[in-house]
Formats: structure tokens, sequence, C-alpha cells
């Protein structure tokens, strides 16, 4: 089987294909912040549950999260509370060209028991491949393309996920589980992704029926550094203000 970061570059490079290939999905529903995934994250090893972005409808839960990836991993989330996470910009030393952060996902098809397995939906990932303000979604399918996800279902315990060995479990898991889930660096998937460039770069997973009807919809933003938003120097700040006071004082004297 090949390594983790082969399987991983293989499909990063079929998603970038589909750069605006299909339509944005619906505006997710009501969100859930830091909450917690049902029933674990079975992922990795010793990874904890917590700091998910939420989405529960219709049987089906979706959850996005930014954590901490380098200099270690650990269960740092840097969650505004609202949907979106703050990193800061650059490596750490002992990682040069890698961010700080990791962005995870998680997928449970049958979380309340109304629900059916993971293949008998589809799904969207959508990753901004653009740092600025702007948005451009690289979207794919990463379920239907197969990987090195973790499955389970609603009494696997924390990181003890199984992975596919083959195409044959992996279709087998597909039909007999609810849960999937997967820890991505973001060079993997933004193309020309710059670990050093402030950004601010937008997330979502959607789950459908055979139907494309929408079920499920969650989303995310991280922010890198200022978000890539040019901030002005004290310098312009005084001068803006000095302008806008000025501007007044003429408003005031014409009308006298």
């Amino acid at each position: 089987m090949p390594s983790k970061s082969g399987l991983i570059h293989k499909y990063a490079i079929a998603g970038a294909l589909a750069v605006s290939s299909f339509a944005v999905a619906q505006p997710a529903s009501a969100l859930v912040f830091d909450a917690n995934v049902t029933n674990n994250v079975i992922m990795g090893t010793g990874i904890g549950n917590g700091g998910w972005t939420i989405d529960r409808s219709n049987g089906v839960e979706l959850a996005l999260r930014s954590k901490e990836r380098f200099p270690t991993p650990s269960g740092t989330y840097n969650s505004n509370g609202d949907g979106t996470y703050s990193w800061a910009a650059g490596s750490p030393p002992a990682n040069p060209g890698k961010a700080f952060w990791s962005w995870e996902w998680s997928i449970n098809s049958d979380f309340d028991g109304s629900g059916e397995p993971i293949g008998s939906y589809t799904y969207e990932f959508g990753v901004d491949a653009d740092a600025g303000p702007g948005i451009s979604f690289v979207v794919n399918d990463y379920i239907a393309l197969g990987g090195d996800h973790s499955f389970g279902d609603n009494s696997t315990a924390q990181s003890a996920g199984l992975e596919a060995a083959d195409a044959t479990a992996y279709a087998t898991f597909l039909a007999t589980k609810n849960l999937a889930q997967n820890s991505w660096q973001p060079q993997w998937h933004i193309p020309a992704f710059d670990a050093s460039v402030d950004g601010t770069y937008d997330f979502y997973l959607a789950a459908f029926d055979d139907n494309g009807n929408q079920l499920a919809r969650t989303a995310m933003t991280v922010i890198v550094g200022t978000g890539g938003v040019p901030v002005p120097e004290p310098g312009s700040l005084a001068l803006l203000a000095s302008s806008l006071l000025g501007f007044g004082f003429m408003r005031r004297r014409k009308k006298t």
C-alpha cells in the first residue's frame, strides 16, 4: 500500500483538476461550534475530541476543524468560537515550509440511527485555493476517490479506526461503516500554498443523496496572520484621520 503522503498527493492532484468545476454548495444550516463529534475521534493515535464546527441534519453529521500540527501535534485548535480558526503565518524552524496548522474532517452518516452507511451518499470537499479575501474552491469527493481515511461506527473507541489495505476493503467499509475521518496538511490540497503568506482559507464539506439533494453541510474559515488583508501603517491612519477632519471642517464652513 502506498505511503500516506503518496496517497494524499495523488488525491490532491485530482482535486486540483476540479477547481470551479462544481457548483458551490448551498448555505449551511445552523452550525454548532467547538463541539464533539459522535462518538469519538477514531483517527491517528491519541487525538482528542472537541473544537469541531458541526452540522447535524437528516441523520448525517459533518464536522470540520483546524488543529495545531507543527512543531508538535496537539489539542490546540485556536478556535474563535464562530467557525473560524486563527494561526500565525510562517513555519517552525524544525519544519521549514510546513504550516503550524492542519485541517481535519469527520463524516458520520448515521450519527442518530436514522441515516445510512458512508457509501450511501456522495460528498463535496471544498478547499479555498485563494489566500486573499476571494474564494476559489478546489472541489472533490475524497470519499469516492479513496484514501487512508480511518473508518468506524458509533461504537469505535478513540484512535481505533480502521484503514483499508486495498480497494476491496475500502468498498466494504463504505458499505458497512458510518464514520470516517482524516487529518491533512494544507499544502496537500491547496495549490501553490505558502505557509509564510498571510491568508484566509475557506473550507466546506457537504453530503448529498442519490437525487442530488443536500442533506448536510458544514463550513469553516482558517485565518493566517492578518488574513491576507493589508493593515494600514500608523502614518497612513493618521493621514486618513487628518483628511477626514479637514473634510468635516470644510463642510461646516460651507454651511455657515
